[in-house]
């Protein structure tokens, strides 16, 4: 039996590693300080200590009393036009507060983490598909947080034991299969929740931020990887370092890009409706394309997903936003 520390396991994507990993049998305990979380989420049988990452006694006595094999860190703040407003609470968020985490893990013998960051880190590239290798030009205070906690874990792991893998998403959209868990959030920026909402008549229309882009319709291009090949993701990453392999970065994403038109219509044929949209202004430091190339990954671990499929993203986010009704 395995044992997983995981933080921020009452968010979206942590609470689908949690089933996932509670579904292969490990046993999970999950801190989350529920301040973007829902208890909810959390799978009966994982463990839920609500406390913030950075109470160092607290985390220190929930490592000293089990025995970890190792941490997946997903807790922080995730939304790019809220981080431009307020950079040092991103920056406290995501960068000191995990800093103390890791020390605290570190100090007490855990030393293998797997780190949810993100392909924004990469900013504004010219190539085609992204990978690991390539310049990073973090264009936003999130971008930016996500980046320094990064370099310190690989700072961190030169003079510790510690070993790593850290993952860094493109856009991650849908629900796992029995929908036991989603996206829930108040005002979401996530664009395939945002088109839910409209379709299931929780907002009046889909706003397009800027469509005059150097692409083939003029919107934004983005690699959508569905949530539970990104779990899986993780579920691998997770074996391959309690076996003592090297610390390692990954692209997580399919390699395939859609613009945002392109998902747009796609609902449209799926709900055999228009729905309604408004050609709104460019979003801040918003970036024209972002395709992973997940290359690496795919060799390392022999991997395929299992639901590359914009249509199955775009069904399994509206069953979702439907049954949260």
């Amino acid at each position: 039996m395995k044992n997983i520390l995981l933080t921020g396991g009452a968010g979206y994507i942590g609470s689908h590693v949690t089933h996932l990993l509670i579904d292969k049998g490990y046993d999970v305990t999950v801190i989350d300080s529920l301040i973007t979380g829902n208890k909810h989420l959390v799978p009966s049988k994982a463990k839920l200590e609500i406390c913030d990452i950075a109470d160092i006694d607290k985390i220190s006595k929930i490592v000293q009393n089990n025995k970890f094999d190792l941490v997946m860190h997903f807790a922080g703040l995730i939304k790019v036009d809220e981080s431009i407003l307020y950079p040092e609470k991103y920056n406290n968020y995501n960068f000191e507060k995990a800093k103390i985490f890791l020390d605290t893990c570190l100090d007490n013998q855990l030393n293998k983490i797997i780190f949810s960051s993100t392909a924004s880190v990469y900013g504004n590239t010219t190539n085609d598909n992204v990978s690991e290798n390539d310049m990073l030009n973090p264009l936003n205070p999130y971008a930016l947080s996500k980046l320094k906690f990064e370099n310190y874990i690989v700072d961190k792991s030169k003079s510790d034991s510690l070993k790593y893998i850290i993952l860094r998403y493109f856009n991650v959209a849908g629900a796992e299969d029995k929908l036991r868990t989603g996206l829930i959030a108040k005002s979401s920026s996530n664009l395939i929740k945002v088109i839910c909402e409209v379709a299931t008549k929780k907002k009046g229309a889909l706003v397009i931020n800027g469509n005059d882009y150097d692409t083939l319709d003029g919107t934004p291009i983005r690699d959508f990887i569905h949530v539970s090949d990104l779990a899986e993701m993780h579920y691998l990453s997770a074996k391959y370092l309690i076996k003592g392999e090297k610390s390692e970065i990954f692209n997580c994403g399919y390699g395939k890009g859609f613009s945002i038109m392109e998902v747009v219509d796609s609902m449209n044929k799926i709900l055999k409706k228009t729905l309604p949209t408004i050609i709104g202004k460019r979003r801040d430091k918003d970036i024209k394309s972002s395709i992973a190339n997940v290359q690496k990954f795919k060799d390392r671990f022999g991997w395929e997903p299992r639901f590359n499929d914009l249509k199955h993203i775009l069904k399994t986010s509206y069953e979702w936003e439907k049954k949260l009704n």
